[in-house]
């Protein structure tokens, strides 16, 4: 009888855990990586960026940057100021709250004449209701840590809840 219960609560667990876990690290570019004359909007058609999600940038450091920008500077490719460039060659941008991102190379002409931009809609969490129009706003980064957090702990307590139960 005891070892019903441990299989039903590992049950539970492998199927709630993936679904609190399915975050995807996109690679901008895939194996082409951020790039001068690469086509980025091809590149995100098709794909569903989630909250929690992430984009990692690859570039030869030094070669390229990458800015994060609102869409008037998107569009004018109007670079901010160089201390907010991030410029690793393996920048990881987690996607914290829903909407539009926008995110440019600020060397060169790379945004302007290389077409080195990337725009995309990020879209609630997997599973995450939809926020009301009144309702409170989205999460920051770290609330949606906690968030994430607060998930395993409540999949936790009903697995061990069902165990007791059995």
């Amino acid at each position: 009888m005891a070892s019903h219960k441990v299989f039903v609560a590992m049950a539970f667990a492998a199927i709630i855990f993936p679904a609190l876990t399915s975050a995807t690290k996109y690679i901008v570019g895939d194996e082409t990586g951020w790039t001068n004359g690469f086509n980025y909007t091809t590149w995100s058609s098709g794909k569903e960026f989630h909250v929690g999600d992430e984009l990692l940038f690859n570039y030869p450091a030094g070669k390229h940057n990458v800015y994060k920008v609102n869409g008037t500077q998107f569009k004018n490719c109007e670079i901010p100021p160089l201390n907010e460039a991030l410029t690793s060659g393996k920048d990881v941008i987690p996607l914290a709250k829903p909407g539009k991102k926008w995110y440019i190379c600020g060397v060169a002409k790379h945004c302007a004449e290389g077409g080195q931009k990337l725009v995309i809609n990020v879209l609630p969490a997997v599973g995450a209701p939809a926020p009301t129009p009144s309702g409170p706003a989205p999460p920051t980064s770290d609330s949606a840590k906690g968030t994430l957090a607060s998930g395993f702990m409540a999949a936790a307590l009903v697995a061990v809840a069902m165990v007791a139960v059995l």
